[in-house]
């Protein structure tokens, strides 16, 4: 049975720090970790960037990242902006347009969810005030009940997809990859890849406890624990 409380398992996130310091430096570690971006920062960002990073996410999903790099020009062309209001009320004549676009990946289930997760910070603009201040307010503590919320309402942001989406618009957040996996099981926090609600309480209780002792950011301590192993 797995404890879920650091101070019963004598695992402190120095020694997992000290690991990673090992392997790659001091100076390289810390120049391979997100920057902290305060609550401000994040609420100031338009909701036309989420929309847009949250698209981009999911075309990655499976393709090479570099090409849709690459081609991410043409999808703000293709889109518009991004805007959210427009692209809540995204129709088949839309879908059809983009369809025959060049430049862009003509994925069909991808292009649909543009319009569906387009609703889901339109709703989050009229409960919020501002998809930035929406995610602003979100406490590391409650990161895992959170990011499940936001599973739920929106399309093709599951799994480390969502994780990687809220990485990248400075949103507190753990990408549970196959390395920080593979250091959560050493740590002794799971014995498996954690997708019950047991399990992702017990990591969630984990990173709480590592986030009041380094002072670091949830960001911060998941790409440490990705560079310990």
């Amino acid at each position: 049975m797995f404890p879920r409380r650091l101070g019963e398992l004598g695992m402190q996130f120095s020694e997992i720090e000290a690991r990673a310091v090992e392997k790659h430096g001091r100076e390289a570690l810390e120049d391979r970790l997100s920057p902290v971006v305060s609550a401000a920062e994040v609420e100031a960002i338009p909701a036309d960037r989420f929309l847009s990073e949250a698209t981009k996410v999911i075309f990655q999903a499976g393709f090479s990242w570099s090409l849709i790099d690459k081609k991410w020009p043409n999808f703000e062309a293709a889109f518009e902006g991004f805007d959210v209001h427009r692209w809540s009320m995204m129709g088949e004549e839309d879908l059809d347009r983009l369809l025959k676009t060049d430049g862009i990946v003509r994925n069909a289930g991808k292009l649909l969810s543009v319009g569906k997760n387009a609703l889901y910070f339109r709703d989050i603009i009229t409960e919020h005030g501002s998809v930035g201040a929406f995610f602003a307010s979100w406490k590391s503590e409650d990161f895992f009940e959170n990011l499940s919320a936001m599973q739920k309402r929106t399309n093709r942001l599951g799994a480390k997809t969502g994780q990687i989406f809220l990485r990248r618009m400075g949103v507190e957040s753990v990408v549970l990859s196959n390395d920080v996996v593979n250091a959560l099981i050493g740590a002794g926090i799971v014995a498996r890849a954690p997708t019950a609600k047991k399990d992702l309480a017990s990591v969630q209780a984990a990173l709480n406890d590592w986030r009041e002792e380094s002072g670091r950011s949830l960001s911060q301590i998941s790409q440490i624990l990705a560079l310990s192993v």
